[in-house]
């Protein structure tokens, strides 16, 4: 197939789709090598980014989904219901930062790092789709893994799990100290 057609196949995949594909698959429905239709989607990302369109291709880890750009939103809305927006407490952020660094994780060690009860968080995190189960542990019980899902990596704006920023050395020893002078405070009162 030449060129135009190929990358038209693939916009009408990822149209279709609505959600993430992953490569081996696109790269299978065009009869094409992964490395070579990695090339012709990136060409077509590069080309959608300088044109004056409305949508766009992301990548999410070896995956690639089309989706609307961000400052299409306040046109869409104009005619679209006002989406239902997700509000992450302090709690869920706390709950969800856990799941991203540490997945696959248990809910019974959320709580021994938070140290109280995270079964509504968790659970909230679930219903937004931005955590899921996993797995389960091999261990009495066989309690659930969660980890995080494609929909956290769009909220977040970010390709894969190794784009998560790097918490310092000096930063975590400053978490520490904070917490240790908030206990101090608890038990002199």
């Amino acid at each position: 197939m030449e060129l135009k057609r190929l990358e038209a196949v693939i916009e009408a995949i990822l149209f279709t789709m609505g959600e993430a594909v992953e490569l081996e698959r696109i790269a299978a429905a065009i009869d094409h090598d992964e490395e070579t239709t990695k090339k012709i989607i990136r060409n077509m990302m590069d080309q959608y980014e300088s044109e004056e369109r409305g949508i766009k291709i992301i990548e999410l880890e070896s995956a690639f989904q089309m989706c609307t750009k961000q400052e299409m939103y306040e046109s869409i809305i104009k005619i679209a219901h006002i989406p239902k927006k997700h509000v992450l407490t302090d709690v869920l952020l706390e709950t969800l930062s856990i799941i991203a660094y540490k997945q696959p994780i248990t809910k019974q060690e959320i709580e021994a790092i938070r140290g109280v009860k995270c079964d509504h968080a968790v659970n909230k995190l679930v219903e937004y789709n931005l955590a899921c189960e996993i797995g389960r542990l091999d261990a009495p019980g066989r309690p659930i893994l969660f980890g995080t899902t494609e929909e956290f990596l769009r909220s977040f704006g970010i390709q894969s799990l190794e784009d998560l920023p790097v918490v310092h050395p000096e930063k975590v020893e400053d978490f520490k100290l904070e917490a240790e002078e908030e206990i101090q405070l608890k038990l002199d009162i």
